[in-house]
């Protein structure tokens, strides 16, 4: 009976502990959600339904959740998620997220841990050498003050999947190997120098 008892009041200990180390770790879990939009160059023709959600929540102390609908696209078909600099051509600085594979209905949702916020940003200081992996690989990097991105862009994975929808087979990098399709959704529903991510705090 002493035995069972102590049990149990090291677990409460362990589970207090547990709670007080998590609040210290927490912060206000206010959710940012706002839209993404079929692009605009080439595609409502042919993706006029295409839309997205995109909910930002603070989890935990300097990371964001990204959590990402989108909708009104092809069955089974892939699509790659960049964070970018301007939400239509020419992007300027892109970062490639992940991949978002539509289900049978046309819908997929993918969650992303990472900065995505007021303090999202690229730098280059000094030029570099950089790995050539892939076809059209740059050697080398070039100089840039910190640029902030706060667009989210959605491209085809391929040109053979966007011309199956109807659209543009025009090919662009936007992918692993660079041999993406068009840009499928945006966020060009947000002024060009205040892309969503700039609503988030840090």
């Amino acid at each position: 009976m002493q035995i069972a008892k102590l049990i149990a009041s090291l677990g409460a200990v362990s589970l207090a502990a547990m709670a007080s180390c998590g609040s210290s770790f927490a912060v206000d879990s206010t959710n940012f959600t706002f839209a993404m939009v079929s692009a605009s160059s080439g595609v409502e023709g042919c993706l006029a339904k295409a839309a997205g959600r995109v909910t930002i929540t603070h989890t935990v102390k300097l990371v964001e959740n990204m959590h990402v609908e989108i909708s009104g696209l092809p069955a089974n078909t892939d699509f790659d998620l960049f964070v970018i600099q301007v939400p239509t051509s020419p992007f300027g600085l892109s970062w490639y997220m992940g991949d978002m594979l539509t289900d049978a209905t046309g819908v997929a949702v993918g969650d992303f841990i990472g900065r995505f916020s007021f303090g999202t940003f690229l730098v280059a200081p000094g030029v570099a050498q950089a790995p050539v992996t892939q076809t059209g690989d740059a050697s080398s990097n070039p100089v840039t003050a910190p640029i902030q991105l706060y667009h989210l862009g959605v491209w085809f994975d391929s040109t053979a999947a966007a011309a199956k929808a109807g659209c543009s087979d025009k090919q662009t990098p936007f992918n692993s190997t660079h041999n993406a399709g068009i840009q499928a959704l945006n966020t060009s529903n947000f002024a060009t120098l205040k892309g969503p991510l700039i609503n988030v705090s840090q």
